[in-house]
């Protein structure tokens, strides 16, 4: 069962997804840029029953409550995905910032560690998320085990910021799994991402999902890949048990 708790945040309160059983090795979940909804509860649940506590934060808590934020009507129609889209989604992705997503990760890790068991946890992300997922893990090399990334945008790019520069200071494990022909994503980037992770000497996988489409895992929208969706599943769940304590 999913329950939803609020983060005393650095610039306010957060509501946060929680699942799974007190005490479990930790999963901190970085949502999509279309925030905390059913789709992210179901996935947050789902990850909990391999035998994980899993906390989903709403990282854009600046700019309204996760209920303000969300879609209201369903992304798979056109008309809804343009209204929702007029609400202003991707500025809110624009605005989050390194700056301020690196003052919000204490926070998340404190609420995710009031919960889970004591030592290393693990990091997903989707889309802008596995941005977030990738730069925990280099903001904290000694807590983060392993980082999963999906369907994730602007992992690298030139920026002295950019997430994949991160990497070498890890100690984690990771997982990706690109969308097919990702204009956020294109194919010397998860090249260039490729190297920098052997370059590091982390453990890892750094695949292409062939014909899946960026957000591929979320279910309610038109760019859902069921095929692709398991698979991320399992890759995940692979990741997650080789690399946390059970």
């Amino acid at each position: 069962m999913v329950t939803q708790l609020t983060v005393d945040a650095p610039e306010g309160a957060a509501e946060a997804y929680l699942a799974g059983e007190e005490g479990r090795p930790g999963v901190l979940f970085f949502m999509d840029a279309f925030g905390l909804r059913p789709r992210i509860a179901e996935m947050v649940e789902r990850i909990a029953g391999w035998g994980y506590t899993v906390l989903a934060p709403n990282v854009f808590y600046r700019e309204g409550t996760a209920a303000d934020l969300a879609p209201h009507g369903d992304l798979r129609d056109p008309q809804e995905r343009e209204r929702f889209m007029a609400t202003g989604p991707f500025e809110r992705v624009k605005g989050y910032t390194p700056d301020l997503s690196g003052q919000d990760t204490a926070a998340w890790v404190d609420a995710l560690a009031g919960h889970a068991g004591s030592g290393r946890f693990a990091t997903t992300g989707y889309c802008m998320g596995a941005r977030l997922a990738v730069r925990t893990a280099g903001l904290l090399p000694e807590s983060v085990a392993a980082v999963g990334g999906w369907h994730g945008g602007g992992l690298v790019t030139d920026a002295p910021d950019s997430p994949h520069r991160g990497i070498a200071s890890s100690t984690a494990a990771y997982a990706f799994g690109h969308a097919d022909q990702d204009r956020s994503m294109p194919a010397d980037a998860v090249v260039a991402l490729g190297e920098t992770l052997e370059r590091a000497g982390r453990p890892y996988l750094n695949e292409v999902y062939a014909g899946a489409s960026h957000g591929y895992t979320m279910a309610d929208t038109a760019a859902y890949d069921e095929a692709a969706a398991e698979r991320h599943f399992r890759a995940l769940r692979d990741l997650l048990d080789a690399n946390l304590p059970h």
